[in-house]
């Protein structure tokens, strides 16, 4: 399936969730086994060049993508989550967002050090939260080796947020 078929499966729902947001719904991808079985195949091809040794998704579409990817490719599927949710000891890192602040939590054994972690989320916009899973995955002694999304939202620079890591995106809107 070419990236053309794929971005007929995002839905644009416009003022959602306020007036003034162009909001891209993945749900209908998500509900064509074709569709997401194509774009996760493009991902990993994307991802393995960078040869990972762990994939990190981000709470909480991450996780379907990353949970599918790293099936495909045989990788450990570390998890970041919102605080308080996971059940062993964890780190956190504290971020900024436009009007306010988030947290990010990982087990302290969930990195090892040396391990070269590819990110998985759903879409890269403001890039605030990839960039606070990037830090949280090198403050545990791991390495970026990409992030990777299956949709960038171009016109809001997150990309710009990553610095001199490596992004693969799928779409781009």
């Amino acid at each position: 399936m070419n990236h053309e078929a794929l971005a007929a499966h995002i839905r644009a729902v416009p003022d959602f969730p306020r007036p003034g947001i162009l909001f891209r719904d993945i749900t209908p991808l998500l509900a064509s086994p074709p569709a997401f079985t194509a774009a996760t195949a493009a991902l990993a091809e994307r991802i393995l060049v960078h040869r990972p040794s762990a994939l990190v998704a981000i709470e909480s579409r991450g996780f379907l993508f990353g949970a599918a990817l790293a099936q495909r490719l045989g990788l450990p599927l570390l998890l970041v989550r919102k605080p308080g949710k996971l059940p062993s000891a964890t780190t956190a890192i504290e971020y900024q967002l436009e009007y306010g602040s988030d947290r990010l939590e990982i087990h302290v054994d969930a990195v090892q050090s040396g391990s070269r972690c590819a990110i998985i989320d759903d879409v890269l916009a403001t890039g605030g939260t990839a960039a606070a899973t990037a830090e949280l995955v090198r403050s545990r002694g791991g390495e970026v080796a990409c992030l990777a999304f299956l949709l960038e939202l171009d016109a809001l620079g997150g990309r710009n947020r990553l610095g001199a890591a490596t992004v693969e995106s799928l779409l781009h809107f």
